[in-house]
């Protein structure tokens, strides 16, 4: 079970707090200060900086589950539509206790108003959720955890609107993968702390874990990097090769994330290729699965079984669930077992049916099929998972406590 961090709010009002790190601070508001803090030193030690070490109290009060955290992942447009009670009940009616809900897409929109002064952010913000704040009221009622995905790199809203933080060709236009889609750039300063900004305003409204996605470069930027105009950031006066830069870019900016957000006492995780834990690193987009795992609280590697190729001897990894997952889950526990501090694993498991495979290379996933995988973490002694289905229709008749 996942090890967590207290996080104490003293019963002292702000103004007495202040009052004793102020140098103007009278002797009898010191005194007073000095008693309550012996009165709590059992609990807190106060810090020499206030109130940068105090966790942010959100006024959402929700535990993190006591048998560790099972969850599904929503869009925007299912938590702030009907949808969300039906899911609800099947979290009141199963072991699921958890969601994962897009904060920011992975288009770049905001899936509600955050509150933040940033304009982009403003400018960038759809009301696919009308009333945040009773979305965060209801998780609260239903003790059902929350946590706040944020995709990072992969924005178009952002490319477009700031080409300069993007990866351009040499007419300006900012560049597009197959589908469509920007990337900002990793090296960028601005770009962190434009997704940190998203990251603590979530957490101010009660999200207890943010999870960062598409940390990384886009896919295959090793063919084309030489090709497209960006900044390096100063990565490049580093004496490291390119491959380095970007893995040095990615894990700086988990590091900086996981750093600012310590004041609001939320968790952070990172979703990750699986792949990224059978290599050194991936090279091309800059995942180092070693060296994220040392920086965050989760490590959510996407292990669905449609998405490796002939990897670990098996074939076709979709027709063969267990084995995929089982397979994978001896290489990462073999990799965080070598970190001092290893990050609770909990991978994304397959609630989906592949079909886009072809005849003869995927299996329709029902309950069988995702038991299957349920059954092949808990083998490896990893009790928490999130489901993915990117329409958010979940299969019914689940055993997710298997034994």
């Amino acid at each position: 079970m996942k090890k967590h961090r207290l996080k104490w709010f003293i019963p002292v009002s702000a103004a007495l707090l202040m009052a004793a790190f102020s140098t103007e601070a009278t002797a009898e508001e010191k005194t007073e200060t000095q008693l309550l803090t012996i009165h709590n030193e059992s609990l807190l030690t106060i810090p020499e900086k206030f109130p940068s070490q105090f966790a942010y109290d959100s006024g959402i009060n929700i535990d993190y589950p006591e048998d560790g955290v099972k969850g599904i992942y929503l869009t925007g447009h299912s938590a702030g539509g009907a949808r969300l009670a039906d899911l609800t009940k099947l979290l009141n009616d199963t072991e699921l206790n958890a969601m994962v809900i897009d904060v920011k897409d992975d288009f770049g929109d905001m899936t509600f108003d955050l509150k933040s002064d940033n304009p982009l952010i403003k400018e960038n913000t759809q009301n696919y959720v009308s009333d945040p704040a009773q979305m965060m009221k209801h998780m609260e009622e239903h003790q059902i955890y929350p946590i706040a995905r944020v995709v990072v790199f992969k924005d178009t809203r952002l490319a477009e609107a700031r080409p300069e933080l993007s990866f351009t060709h040499e007419d300006g236009s900012v560049w597009k993968n197959g589908r469509g889609e920007s990337f900002v750039n990793p090296f960028s300063q601005e770009v962190w702390e434009y997704n940190v900004e998203i990251a603590k305003q979530a957490a101010k409204m009660g999200f207890k874990e943010i999870q960062f996605d598409y940390v990384r470069f886009p896919e295959g930027f090793e063919t084309r990097s030489d090709e497209l105009k960006y900044t390096y950031g100063g990565y490049q006066e580093k004496g490291l090769d390119d491959i380095q830069q970007r893995v040095e870019a990615v894990t700086d900016f988990v590091k900086y994330a996981k750093k600012e957000l310590e004041p609001y006492g939320v968790d952070v995780s990172v979703d990750i290729f699986g792949y990224s834990a059978t290599v050194p690193e991936a090279p091309g987009i800059g995942q180092n699965f070693s060296k994220i795992s040392e920086n965050v609280d989760v490590i959510s590697s996407m292990i669905y079984p449609s998405h490796w190729g002939s990897y670990f001897g098996i074939a076709k990894p979709d027709l063969e669930p267990y084995k995929l997952v089982s397979e994978y889950m001896k290489v990462e526990n073999d990799v965080l077992g070598k970190l001092d501090t290893p990050p609770q694993s909990r991978p994304w498991l397959q609630d989906f049916t592949a079909s886009y495979l072809g005849a003869g290379n995927y299996r329709e996933y029902g309950p069988e099929e995702i038991e299957a995988q349920i059954k092949a973490l808990k083998e490896a002694g990893v009790n928490e998972f999130l489901l993915w289905d990117a329409g958010n229709t979940y299969t019914r008749g689940v055993n997710y406590d298997l034994e």
